[in-house]
């Protein structure tokens, strides 16, 4: 059986910590980028005019179409 001189094993080791620190700081970045991304309040802000629009439109013609069955034409 060979084994491998100690600072060999050193050097793989110091390597592997080395990744696994490079893939865990990774994952936080997306962690964090995907947080920021589904923000409920950044979003409701970026896109009020558009879903005001929306709400407004249903609204009006939920109304016209609920007035229409109460009046006789």
């Amino acid at each position: 059986m060979s084994t491998l001189p100690v600072e060999s094993l050193e050097l793989r080791a110091l390597e592997q910590r080395n990744r696994l620190h490079n893939t865990a700081s990774e994952l936080r970045t997306k962690v964090s980028d995907a947080r920021e991304k589904l923000d409920v309040s950044k979003n409701a802000r970026e896109h009020l005019i558009g879903a005001s629009v929306i709400v407004s439109l249903f609204g009006f013609f939920s109304g016209y179409g609920l007035a229409g069955i109460f009046t006789d034409h």
